[in-house]
């Protein structure tokens, strides 16, 4: 039986030759030393959440996800500012890998602000409503 021959690979996937060191000094000596530039703004900060009244609610979200304010597009949402809830009505859905989960009022009152924007993104803690208890 012949010899085993050993395996080469196509000229195209050897590396490369090494560039010749000569040629990078020169090159180094004729290009102009870089200024430094300044240094770039720092990046704006988020605007602060409006300050929480001491006499609401505030409704949080339970999880990562996104806060959706009507059950389907073009839909109406399920509460605007100024609505009367009652406890367990829906607040809001949030979307989170794939499902949908329903927020619930946790408390009688009235929808005094909406924080969450509609298909936004909302973190873990981060306030969605604002609730004023009903006496």
């Amino acid at each position: 039986s012949p010899p085993i021959q050993p395996f080469m690979l196509p000229q195209q996937f050897h590396s490369p030759a090494p560039l010749p060191q000569a040629n990078a000094a020169a090159t180094a000596q004729a290009q102009p030393a870089q200024t430094t530039s300044p240094a770039p703004a720092p990046a704006a900060e988020p605007a602060p959440a409006p300050a929480k009244p001491s006499n609401v609610i505030e409704v949080k979200s339970p999880m990562v996800g996104t806060f959706y304010r009507a059950p389907a597009p073009g839909a109406e949402p399920f509460v605007k500012i100024g609505d009367r809830v009652r406890k367990g009505q829906v607040l809001c859905i949030i979307e989170a890998m794939k499902l949908m989960n329903e927020i619930e009022a946790e408390n009688d009152g009235t929808i005094v602000d909406i924080l969450a924007d509609n298909a936004q993104p909302v973190e873990f803690g981060e306030a969605l409503f604002y609730i004023e208890p009903a006496s």
